[in-house]
């Protein structure tokens, strides 16, 4: 796809996924950042990581349900004040999408303040627990040799 439309894949700027200020301190760095900034160096970017801030913490729990996660970022994005988005074409990184939930609102919160296009990257993906019998809702065990199994077909069959 990116080979045959190139253009339609072009950015103007690289804005990793914020982490809430509280989160920032206490990990001491942002790993969607860390992706984000030698990916826009070897583009020929700009890193526009103060485009975007969380406004609203995370949960404390780190095991949500879908809709719990939908829940807990919606209005936790928004664009600053100072910096323009303005027509921009933003490529916005995160590390992993679990609901795509996060890269929604940012994409919203983005677009909302003028950016034109914005298009997601995250460097993994969550899949949700494989069986033969289908999807499972995240509470329902499995052991991790049928997870290995179902994610390998799921890859073998992309």
């Amino acid at each position: 796809m990116v080979a045959r439309e190139p253009e339609a894949f072009q950015a103007d700027v690289v804005v990793p996924v914020p982490l809430h200020p509280d989160h920032s301190r206490e990990r001491g760095y942002n790993q969607a950042e860390l992706i984000a900034r030698p990916l826009a160096r070897r583009l020929h970017l700009k890193q526009g990581a103060c485009l975007l801030m969380r406004t609203k913490p995370r949960p404390a729990r780190l095991v949500l349900s879908p809709k719990e996660h939908w829940d807990s970022v919606g209005g936790a994005y928004a664009t600053r004040k100072g910096p323009r988005v303005d027509k921009l074409r933003v490529l916005l990184v995160d590390d992993v999408m679990t609901t795509g939930a996060t890269l929604d609102l940012c994409a919203r919160a983005l677009t909302s303040a003028g950016a034109s296009v914005v298009l997601g990257l995250t460097v993994a993906r969550v899949v949700p627990r494989w069986s033969p019998l289908g999807a499972q809702e995240p509470g329902e065990a499995k052991t991790s040799q049928t997870n290995q199994q179902g994610a390998a077909s799921i890859l073998s069959s992309a």
